[in-house]
């Protein structure tokens, strides 16, 4: 599989697992389960979760399912905006190892900027690292202006941003990837299929005709075209997962990016980073 390199040099495949709105059906969780285990087993070895999801449900979940897998697994988890202080980072990070069954993250991130001054999170976030509970950090939902503060603030070693990124939300492009990619910052896109509401569309579906391929695999492989880019689509069963690590081997043509470039232009002009 084609792989993503975070700032350090750790080098990781381009196509993860992500955990939002998983944990919240109690007769799902055994299938839940196993499909991140499959995704593991294919490759797909970044899992991404974070404490909200389901008030850290989803963290209870992965750690099941990392049971035994550990030394595979590539874990990311994410703080409240509200926890990302020097005094209560290291709490909010401790909770979340216990759910997870583990004694370290191997990436953590500010799931998105609110009150507690990004020096103060850098600050908490280093403090982390020294003391071994997380091996590198980053943020989620922040913008360029954003993240020129940050390293500004003395946030040089972020490791990546993770952002709402697919073929309906091409907004990134007009400054926020150029940004990162000048400085080798991966870019984690989450909703990489919009929730789902790209299955449907019309337009997408003639592309994937060509390929025997699903709606879903061509959104994802438009975004693994993509150097620095590694998405994360939550799959709640075996068989989703294995219908998205196909994508990964998906190439499209010429042909291909020029339809899909007509039916989801990119925007005319920078607007606000949008998330979800």
């Amino acid at each position: 599989m084609k792989t993503i390199a975070f700032p350090d040099g750790t080098q990781l495949p381009a196509l993860g697992l992500g955990t939002w709105m998983m944990a919240e059906t109690p007769a799902r969780r055994a299938q839940e389960i196993a499909a991140l285990r499959e995704g593991i087993a294919l490759g797909m070895v970044l899992i991404d979760t974070a404490e909200m999801y389901g008030e850290g449900e989803a963290e209870r979940l992965v750690g099941e399912a990392m049971a035994g897998l550990r030394d595979q697994v590539f874990l990311v988890s994410k703080a409240y905006p509200q926890n990302a202080s020097t005094s209560r980072l290291r709490r909010a990070c401790e909770a979340s190892l216990r759910r997870l069954g583990t004694d370290h993250l191997d990436l953590y991130l500010l799931h998105w900027r609110g009150n507690v001054p990004l020096a103060e999170t850098v600050e908490a976030m280093e403090g982390l690292v020294a003391a071994g509970l997380i091996a590198r950090w980053g943020v989620s939902n922040l913008d360029t202006d954003d993240m020129a503060e940050l390293v500004a603030a003395g946030g040089d070693a972020c490791a990546t941003n993770q952002i709402l990124y697919n073929l309906t939300r091409r907004g990134p492009e007009c400054d926020l990837l150029p940004w990162l990619g000048r400085r080798s910052i991966p870019v984690m896109a989450y909703s990489p299929v919009e929730q789902g509401r790209l299955l449907g569309h019309r337009g997408l579906a003639e592309v994937a005709g060509r390929h025997q391929a699903s709606t879903a695999q061509v959104a994802l492989a438009w975004l693994l075209r993509q150097d620095g880019v590694l998405p994360i689509p939550k799959a709640g069963s075996v068989e989703h997962v294995r219908d998205n690590r196909v994508a990964a081997d998906l190439v499209l043509s010429e042909a291909d990016l020029a339809d899909l470039e007509r039916l989801f232009p990119r925007p005319a002009k920078r607007g606000p980073l949008e998330m979800l």
